[in-house]
């Protein structure tokens, strides 16, 4: 009897530990949506102006929206530190930045390179989708 009541308080930790956890995944989600940083959204804008933009290929294409994706998810862990810390935000936003630009040398031919390097907007500018990928 012993054994079912110990064995029935670790299944209860278990399940409680784990709803815990899909709470904070879930509160995490919704505010990097309040926050106006959809990573699967803006993957999704983000790819469609490169792609009519660089003239992507077939190949290249879920190639390009990989490495966005992954660039963007790291990106939205650090965005607390844009409120807290700017000096620490942009030395690990250009750190992702030179990652994302050392994944799409390998996709992308020179031209579409220096095109794509061109896109960089003057400012920060919120209307302008790219931002997110430069600043």
């Amino acid at each position: 009897m012993k054994k079912v009541l110990i064995l029935c308080s670790f299944l209860v930790t278990g399940y409680l530990a784990q709803a815990q956890i899909g709470s904070m995944l879930d509160k995490a989600k919704t505010v990097a949506t309040a926050a106006g940083f959809d990573v699967n959204k803006l993957t999704g804008s983000i790819t469609n102006q490169l792609a009519s933009k660089l003239s992507l290929t077939k190949i290249q294409l879920p190639k390009v929206s990989s490495a966005v994706s992954t660039f963007l998810a790291a990106k939205s862990q650090i965005l607390p530190l844009l409120k807290t810390n700017k000096a620490a935000y942009q030395a690990k936003q250009t750190g992702l930045f030179n990652n994302l630009k050392s994944s799409l040398t390998s996709i992308l031919v020179k031209d579409q390179m220096n095109k794509f390097l061109g896109l960089k907007p003057a400012t920060n500018d919120p209307a302008n989708i790219l931002s997110n990928l430069f600043y």
